[in-house]
């Protein structure tokens, strides 16, 4: 969980009390979900959040491995 508190943190830099204005956020769920980037609102940013909170704790996961395995971390 700690991993993808993280990645959402350096994911949303700039536009941290508002993510769903990050560039690369929107440009992540418009490749996910096929909803074009410039119409997302906040409504849409939220729901994904809540609808996909599985696959985004599995990839929280794998980013976890991915990053011992490659021998980094996230910190900094």
């Amino acid at each position: 969980m700690l991993n993808g508190i993280r990645f959402l943190w350096k994911a949303t830099r700039g536009y941290r009390l508002k993510p769903w204005r990050s560039p690369y956020l929107r440009w992540r769920l418009e490749t996910y979900s096929g909803k074009k980037a410039e119409t997302l609102e906040p409504k849409d940013f939220w729901e994904f959040l809540v609808s996909e909170r599985g696959q985004i704790l599995r990839f929280s996961k794998w980013l976890a491995e991915m990053q011992e395995y490659a021998g980094t971390s996230q910190e900094g």
